[in-house]
């Protein structure tokens, strides 16, 4: 009887996994808007393959592989059968570039296909809110083949697609903080000015005040242990720069001109941008190849201002773990789930494409058993841009992979990797394009005087 149960209840769920209609309208998944639980599940295929990149990287996998009897070329083997597969492929830094270059194509697909659908009417609404097991089944074919591609620039080539995708992940993903941070200030603003409660005014006073300690603070550790007096002439001036280009965005905007265009401007935003401006520079610090300049963050911890010779690793050889890379990788995908939610909402694309498209309406679809069912609230029009959002899935899904490798470039001849330049410099270019946004968003009312920047 159980066992018949379990095949109704599955049966059940059949149509969410490879049915045409909406998996959201199914009893077997959550009470939620199907525009909601299409972008969560989504984002669970980037978590997926960003976790599975994670245990390929793992240190001592390819040792544990090799150990499985006929499986690696050059491992434990059984008699009368020959070993297939090379492990130098199926695990370290060449399964994450080939699983994020998967990831990428999967969601580039989409991108593509889903260009201009303007409800769940159109036919391709149904391949964004349905077919999950197809769906499934195409992202892992992909990662499947990735792994057969042999040719040995492959890798290189992606590691400066991922260059580029990375700098405009970090791009998008700052318009959205100066977005943030505005709505942020205007919001408490408009409650202390609504309610007369000067406790709004207090949360943003110690919130601002705060943001800038943490940045003053990053400024000093960063000149004491990632400068020296006679070397690391590149990070004195990178640090240098990016304070002097916070003060002056903060100054810009208290400025009265400023104030009179944009009531709601204030030093939260200038705060909260030059805070996010001190973690992106301290990221790019940590990539410098001159280790004299670059300690590790643990060895810092212990109070040791540069490493010791023989705590360097060998040359060439890719330590995943360090506290950079883990705190980077934490981080930036908290970031990517919540940008990947917000950057493809109709608002959020109407501010940066300049744009309009009507929203639909959520509404309530209860059962007989009166439990809410998901609903299709897209009916009249999306909710949010569906090429959008695969983009940005698809830009992280390169940020992923650049910073689960440290952003090392590959060295195809010894099959190591290495620290580079070019990493550095795309961090830093990308704190300071925020910076040059959000000074935009301050004079640009100033300038254009004839249209509406509310």
């Amino acid at each position: 009887m159980g066992a018949c149960m379990a095949l109704c209840s599955l049966a059940s769920c059949a149509s969410c996994l490879c049915g045409s209609a909406p998996c959201l309208l199914c009893g077997c998944c959550p009470s939620s808007n199907n525009s909601t639980v299409t972008r969560l599940v989504f984002s669970f295929f980037l978590l997926l393959g960003t976790f599975v990149s994670a245990i390929m990287i793992f240190p001592g996998m390819e040792t544990q592989l090799r150990k499985i009897p006929g499986f690696c070329q050059g491992g434990s083997t059984i008699p009368g059968f020959e070993n297939q597969f090379d492990c130098d492929v199926i695990v370290g830094y060449k399964s994450v570039y080939r699983i994020c270059f998967a990831m990428t194509c999967f969601f580039f697909l989409f991108f593509i296909i889903m260009i201009r659908v303007r409800s769940s009417k159109d036919p391709r609404a149904s391949l964004q809110n349905g077919f999950w097991f197809f769906k499934f089944l195409i992202l892992v074919g992909i990662m499947v083949g990735a792994f057969f591609i042999t040719d040995p620039v492959f890798h290189t080539v992606w590691y400066y697609f991922g260059l580029l995708g990375s700098l405009l992940f970090i791009i998008i993903q700052l318009i959205l903080l100066i977005d943030f941070a505005h709505s942020w200030n205007k919001a408490w603003v408009g409650n202390a000015e609504n309610n007369d409660n000067k406790c709004w005014y207090a949360g943003l006073l110690s919130f601002t005040f705060l943001f800038y300690a943490l940045a003053f603070t990053a400024i000093v550790l960063f000149y004491h242990y990632y400068t020296r007096s006679d070397d690391c002439t590149e990070h004195k001036v990178i640090i240098s720069l990016n304070l002097i280009f916070c003060v002056i965005v903060s100054i810009v905007s208290i400025l009265p001109k400023v104030q009179e265009a944009q009531p709601y401007s204030g030093l939260l935003q200038a705060s909260l941008i030059s805070l996010y401006t001190m973690y992106v520079t301290w990221s790019a610090l940590t990539n410098n190849p001159n280790r004299k300049c670059n300690p590790s963050l643990l060895s810092l911890v212990s109070n040791v201002s540069s490493p010791s010779p023989s705590s360097e690793p060998p040359p060439g050889q890719l330590q995943w773990w360090d506290a950079q890379s883990v705190v980077g990788l934490l981080i930036f995908f908290l970031c990517t789930i919540y940008a990947s939610m917000r950057s493809s909402t109709n608002t959020q694309v109407n501010k940066l494409l300049q744009t309009e498209e009507g929203g639909g309406e959520a509404g309530e679809n209860l059962g007989q058993d009166g439990v809410r069912r998901a609903v299709d609230n897209e009916e009249d029009g999306v909710t949010y841009n569906y090429s959008a959002f695969h983009f940005h899935l698809a830009l992280a899904s390169l940020y992923i992979m650049m910073t689960l490798t440290n952003w090392y470039l590959p060295d195809t001849t010894t099959q190591a990797m290495r620290s580079s330049m070019p990493a550095v410099w795309v961090k830093v270019c990308s704190s300071w394009l925020g910076l040059s946004l959000y000074l935009w968003t301050l004079v640009a009312p100033l300038i254009f005087t004839d249209r509406d920047f509310n």
